[in-house]
């Protein structure tokens, strides 16, 4: 089922919203329309006609192109940016779409047969079932999927008791705790980092002022300009917004994008992000330590494998239960 976000509440509700230009399709076809509405309820009308989406299969249900997202409150409408693109489902129909960014089918080699019309918590079920291990690998937001999963659909997608699957669920919740925890330390070092040199920077302009002869308090610095560049990235846009947005990017990030982060040309990564190259040279250090470690711990847990008696595939049940409860 798509994800539902919560609804946004405030002020827009109660004002008159100006027309919002829209982008609307059909789930099973590739033909785009532009659509100006006021609120969602206009759009749902609009492009059921636009689209002639037959009257007996209505009412629509409209979901956001790029992730499925179920878009059925006013409020969370009007706080959308225009030209958002939009998918229209009859009654009955489901959203398939395939993130293009989740990068997690390179986890088995059996990802690429699995339906395109398959929910996508199956999809990562399967992984797990292949190798447990997959786990180190996946993306946040994969691992709050499995653990959002009801626990029976799980248990009945992975042959596996109720009470392992809720051991799983817990591993999941587990490793979602500490990279949560680990992001938390990198901001409290990057603020105290930053405070430091905010300090010395007052510090040194205070020296240089007690310094300089007063006639040449004058001179205005004007500091030197960087050129621009012409080099791209190749890097997909939502990666660029994870890099950007989020405050220890590297732990959001499945492994296989941060691999494409690391294969990227510094120059044109801090390009494309408007940073310095020195901060894109530190995030891809930064990516490239957190792929290392996930790798590590990969082949941790295969060396255990091949050490125990025989088994082919890590005991579901030798997994530690979790000790916090989000």
């Amino acid at each position: 089922r798509a994800p539902r976000l919560p609804a946004v509440r405030g002020r827009a509700a109660a004002m008159a919203a100006p027309l919002k230009r829209c982008v609307v399709r059909r789930g099973d076809g590739r033909e785009q329309h532009g659509v100006a509405a006021s609120c969602l309820r206009e759009l749902r009308d609009k492009a059921s006609g636009i689209l002639a989406i037959d009257k007996a299969r209505e009412p629509i249900t409209l979901v956001l192109a790029e992730d499925g997202t179920i878009v059925d409150d006013e409020d969370y409408f009007l706080c959308l940016p225009s030209d958002t693109k939009f998918v229209a489902l009859a009654k009955n129909e489901k959203w398939s779409g395939r993130s293009l960014g989740s990068g997690t089918a390179w986890l088995s080699e059996s990802a690429d047969e699995v339906d395109s019309a398959a929910e996508k918590w199956k999809q990562l079920a399967r992984q797990l079932k292949d190798d447990l291990s997959n786990i180190i690998l996946m993306s946040e937001e994969d691992l709050q999927v499995l653990i959002d999963v009801p626990r029976s659909d799980l248990a009945e997608e992975l042959a596996q008791s109720q009470t392992k699957i809720q051991v799983l669920q817990d591993t999941l919740q587990q490793v979602l705790d500490r990279r949560e925890e680990e992001r938390q330390s990198r901001q409290l070092l990057e603020l105290y980092l930053e405070a430091l040199k905010n300090e010395d920077s007052i510090l040194s302009k205070v020296a240089e002022s007690e310094t300089v002869p007063r006639k040449e308090m004058d001179v205005v610095d004007t500091g030197t300009s960087s050129t621009g560049t012409s080099a791209k990235t190749t890097l997909s846009d939502q990666i660029l917004a994870a890099l950007k947005e989020k405050p220890a990017p590297e732990l959001c990030l499945d492994s296989q994008d941060l691999e494409l982060v690391l294969k990227e040309d510094t120059q044109a990564l801090a390009s494309a992000l408007r940073w310095d190259k020195q901060k894109a040279e530190a995030l891809q250090q930064a990516c490239d330590q957190e792929l290392s470690k996930r790798l590590q711990q990969v082949q941790t847990l295969h060396s255990l494998r091949s050490t125990s008696k025989g088994k082919k595939t890590l005991p579901w049940g030798d997994w530690p239960s979790s000790k916090r409860k989000r």
